[in-house]
C-alpha cells in the first residue's frame, strides 16, 4: 500500500493488503495510488487532485498548522480561521485581564477593527512535499556510528532545505519516517499576523473540564476563531495596521445538514506523535516506570497551581494555560497506563518480536538482524530506572516557571556580564523585553511552592542517581525544601523582573556564579543531560537496532503497519460517523452524538467545570435552535467518528465526501488511549464538535451573525411547495318561490 523506496521491499509493499480504511495517517501525495478507491467506496466524491495539488488550489490549501501544536482550517474568503478553544487558549488568556476576561466571558469582535493581536501567534500553510530518501540514505553506511550517521544526514538536510526555501520565502523541513528508513521534505509558508476574532465563554468552550476530558459522552463548544492577515499583495508580513485579511487559495464551505451513523468522514491535520513501532520492552518501560512518574509529577505541579488560581481571576489567568496543558497530559498518561495494561499491548508486541527474532536468526538474515531484539531489550533494561528519574525531573522543569527563567536567561546574562560596554548596550533592550514576557506568567509565592513541592517529590521518589546539589540540600533539610527555596528565590538575581533589570545595570560575574537558585537549576539540568560512556554506547546500539527492527518487520511482512508514524506532518485519515456501545449517561438512541439537553442535564450552578450561562438554559428550555436544529428537533453538540487521530489533530476539520466542513475534531476517547501505540478498530473514536453547534453559539447565543455571514453555508434544500389549485366557488342560486 505505501510507496517504498527501498528496492528490496518494493514488490512486497505493492501487494494489496486488508488494512482497515479507518486506520492510518496517510501522506496526501500518495492518496490517489493508496487510498482513493477505498475512500470512494465509503462516500468520497472528490478526486485525488482536489485533495492534494501542487499546481491548483485544493483542500490542503485550507488546512494550516496552528501555532506549531494544533491544526486549524480556513473557512472564509477573508482568511477566517477555525480551531479548538483549547488550541487558542494561550492566546485568549494572554489577551485577557481581570477587567476584560475574554477567557471567562467570551469575546466576539464587532468588526475587523475589533480583532485582537496576541504577541506571538502564527499559522503554517503546506505548499508541497517530496521524497528525498534516496539522496539522504546515499550519504550514510552501516559502518557509521549513530552520531556519525546523524551528522552526515543533518549536513545533507541543510542542503535540501536551502535549495527549496527560495531565499527564505518558505520554511523547509526534512523529516525521518519508519525510524530513519525513509525521508521526505516539506515546504511551508508561515503567516505571523493572526488575530483573535472570537471565542465562546469558558463555561461552553471548556464545559466538563478535567472530569470529562478524554471521556464520552461530551458536550463542549471546543472552538475559537482567528483571522490571518497579510500585506496588500497577500504575502506574510509582521503585524501592521495596514495589513489586510488574507485571500486564501481555498477555503472550506460549511455544511449544516447534519450527520448520521455511517456517513463518510475525512480529517486532514497535523498529528503530533505516534509510536506504533515501539518495541514491547519500551511499552513496559512507559507503563511501569516513565508514565507513573509523569502522572505524579504533573499532579504535584497542578495542585500547587490550583491553590493560587482559586484565589482570584488575576492569578488564574497567569496559570490557566500551563495548568490546562499539564492537566491534559496528566490524564492522557494515566489513560495510557490503564489502556496499555488492560489490553496487554506489550504482550502483543512481544509475540510479534518473537516471530521477527525467529526470522532474523535465519542464516540469510542473521548477520544484519540477529541481535536486534536482544540489543533493544538490553537498552530498556538498562534505562528503566533512569526513565522514572527523568520523568520526575521533566515535570519539575515543565511546571516551574522560575526554572525556565534561570535556564532561559542564565547563559545570556553570563555572556552579558563578560561583554564590553557597546555589546551590553545592544543586548540590554532585548534582555529586558524577554524578562518582561517571562514574568507575565509568574507569581513568586506560587513559584516557591511549585519548586519546593517538585524538589521534595524528586528527591524522595526519583531513585536512580539524584542530582548531587539537590540531594545535598534535601539531606540538610529533611527533604523539606520550603524554607530553602523561599530564601533562595528572595535572594536570587532571577527572583523578580526588578532584580534582573538591576543586575543588567550593574552586572557581576561573582553574583551570578554564586546565586543559589541558579546553582540549583544548573545542577538539575546538568545531571539530567549527563551521559556516561556506557549509556552513550547503549543509545548508539539501540538507535541502529530500532531502525533495523522496523526495516526488518517491513521486509519480512511480519509488521502489518503500512503508514508512517505521526510526526507533525500533514496527514489524512478517513472513516465513518460511528457510535460507541450504548451509554446510560447519553440519552440518545444511537450513541454517536450528544444534545444541548444532555449538556443541561449535567449543569451544576457555580461549578468550575459544569456551570452554564443562564441564556443557554433559557434557550434550551424554549428550544431556540433556529436553523441549526437537527431533523429530530434537538441541537446536536458533539459527535463520534472512527478516524485515526492523535495530539496535534486538535482543531482539525471533519469533512464530508464533498470536502465540506461538518465538524471540528478535539479529542479521543479514554477506552482507546493506547491508540498512540496500537490501533484498536473496535474502540478508537474521534470526538468532534458538530459544526451546527459552533454556528449556533456564534449566531444565536453570541449574537455575532456577521461572522457566520462570512462563511459559505451549505444548507438543506428548501422544500418545494406545490402551488395551491384555484378553488372554484360554487354558485348557489335561490329558487323562486311562487306567491
Amino acid at each position: 500500500m505505501k510507496k517504498i523506496i527501498l528496492s528490496l521491499i518494493a514488490a512486497i509493499m505493492l501487494v494489496p493488503t486488508t488494512v482497515k480504511a479507518d486506520e492510518g495517517m496517510w501522506f496526501l501525495m500518495f492518496i490517489e495510488r493508496l487510498n482513493h478507491r477505498d475512500m470512494q467506496k465509503m462516500g468520497l466524491q472528490l478526486t485525488a487532485e482536489e485533495i492534494y495539488s501542487i499546481n491548483n488550489h485544493s483542500l490542503k490549501d485550507a488546512i494550516v498548522q496552528f501555532n506549531g501544536g494544533c491544526t486549524a482550517e480556513i473557512i472564509s474568503k477573508d482568511g477566517l480561521v477555525l480551531t479548538n478553544h483549547h488550541c487558542g487558549y494561550d492566546a485568549i488568556a494572554e489577551l485577557s485581564t481581570a477587567e476584560k476576561n475574554y477567557l471567562k466571558n467570551g469575546y466576539w469582535a464587532a468588526d475587523k477593527k475589533g480583532e485582537l493581536k496576541p504577541s506571538s501567534l502564527y499559522v503554517r500553510f503546506f505548499v508541497r512535499m517530496d521524497d528525498c530518501s534516496k539522496r539522504i540514505l546515499s550519504v550514510v553506511n552501516d559502518a557509521m556510528s549513530e552520531a556519525e550517521r546523524e551528522k552526515a544526514i543533518n549536513q545533507e538536510i541543510a542542503k535540501i532545505e536551502k535549495e527549496n526555501n527560495e531565499g527564505g520565502k518558505y520554511v523547509v523541513s526534512v523529516k525521518s519516517f519508519f525510524q530513519g528508513n525513509e525521508y521526505y521534505y516539506f515546504v511551508y509558508q508561515d503567516y505571523k499576523d493572526v488575530r483573535l476574532v472570537g471565542t465562546p465563554p469558558e463555561s461552553l468552550g471548556k464545559f466538563g473540564g478535567d472530569t470529562d476530558n478524554w471521556e464520552w459522552p461530551r458536550q463542549t463548544a471546543d472552538f475559537s476563531m482567528f483571522r490571518v492577515y497579510a500585506d496588500k499583495d497577500g504575502n506574510p508580513a509582521e503585524y501592521s495596521e495596514n495589513n489586510v485579511p488574507l485571500q486564501p487559495k481555498h477555503y472550506l464551505p460549511v455544511n449544516i445538514n447534519g450527520v448520521k451513523e455511517n456517513d463518510f468522514a475525512m480529517i486532514l491535520g497535523y498529528p503530533g506523535r505516534t509510536n506504533r513501532w515501539m518495541p514491547a520492552s519500551g511499552i513496559d518501560q512507559n507503563v511501569k516506570f516513565a508514565y507513573p512518574a509523569w502522572v505524579e509529577g504533573a499532579k504535584t505541579g497542578m495542585d500547587q497551581m490550583k491553590k493560587y488560581m482559586d484565589m482570584g481571576d488575576d492569578l488564574r489567568l497567569i496559570y490557566a494555560s500551563k495548568y490546562a496543558s499539564t492537566a491534559n497530559y496528566w490524564k492522557n498518561r494515566q489513560g495510557m497506563i490503564d489502556a496499555l495494561t488492560k489490553f496487554q499491548t506489550a504482550k502483543t508486541k512481544a509475540a510479534q518480536e518473537e516471530k521477527f527474532n525467529a526470522w532474523a536468526n535465519k542464516p540469510e538474515n542473521k548477520e544484519k538482524y540477529g541481535t536486534v531484539v536482544e540489543t533493544i531489550n538490553n537498552y530498556y533494561k538498562m534505562t528503566n530506572e533512569k526513565s522514572r528519574h527523568d520523568n520526575y525531573m521533566m515535570q519539575l522543569f515543565r511546571t516551574s516557571g522560575l526554572f525556565g527563567v534561570c535556564r532561559g536567561l542564565g547563559k545570556p546574562l553570563d555572556v552579558y556580564t563578560k561583554a564590553g560596554e557597546a555589546q551590553r548596550k545592544e543586548m540590554a533592550p532585548k534582555l529586558q523585553e524577554a524578562v518582561k514576557e517571562m514574568f507575565k506568567e509568574l507569581y513568586i509565592p506560587a513559584e516557591k511552592d511549585i519548586l519546593a513541592a517538585q524538589l521534595q517529590l524528586y528527591v524522595t521518589k526519583a531513585g536512580y542517581a539524584l542530582a548531587p546539589y539537590a540531594k545535598k540540600i534535601g539531606d540538610e533539610n529533611a527533604n523539606d525544601f520550603s524554607a530553602y527555596i523561599s530564601k533562595a528565590i528572595d535572594a536570587s538575581i532571577f527572583g523578580s523582573e526588578e532584580k534582573i533589570n538591576a543586575f543588567l545595570n550593574n552586572p557581576s560575574q561573582d553574583a551570578l556564579d554564586n546565586d543559589e537558585l541558579y546553582k540549583l537549576v544548573n545542577d538539575l539540568f546538568t545531571h539530567y543531560s549527563a551521559k556516561s560512556p556506557e549509556l552513550a554506547k547503549a543509545q548508539n546500539d539501540f538507535g541502529a537496532s530500532y531502525r533495523k527492527l522496523v526495516e526488518g518487520l517491513r521486509v519480512s511482512g511480519i509488521g502489518t503497519i503500512k503508514y508512517p508514524d505521526a510526526n507533525s506532518t500533514l496527514r489524512l485519515t478517513y472513516g465513518k460517523v460511528r457510535s460507541l456501545p450504548a451509554d446510560k449517561r447519553n440519552p440518545v438512541s444511537i450513541n454517536n452524538y450528544t444534545t444541548l439537553s444532555s449538556q443541561v442535564a449535567k449543569y451544576k450552578k457555580d461549578d468550575a467545570e459544569f456551570d452554564l450561562p443562564t441564556k443557554v438554559l433559557d434557550m434550551e428550555k424554549s428550544k431556540d435552535y433556529g436553523r441549526y436544529a437537527d431533523k429530530d428537533g434537538s441541537l446536536h453538540l458533539n459527535f463520534l467518528t472512527d478516524n485515526d487521530i492523535t495530539g496535534g489533530n486538535s482543531g482539525s476539520p471533519v469533512l464530508n465526501g464533498k470536502g465540506e466542513l461538518i465538524g471540528l475534531a478535539f479529542d479521543g476517547n479514554i477506552e482507546a488511549m493506547a491508540g498512540d501505540v496500537i490501533f484498536d478498530s473496535n474502540l478508537q473514536r474521534t470526538i468532534n464538535v458538530d459544526i451546527r453547534y459552533v454556528l449556533w453559539v456564534i449566531e444565536k447565543f453570541s449574537n455575532a451573525k456577521h461572522i457566520v455571514d462570512e462563511m459559505t453555508l451549505v444548507a438543506p434544500p428548501t422544500p418545494k411547495v406545490a402551488p395551491k389549485k384555484a378553488v372554484k366557488k360554487k354558485v348557489v342560486t335561490k329558487k323562486k318561490v311562487k306567491a
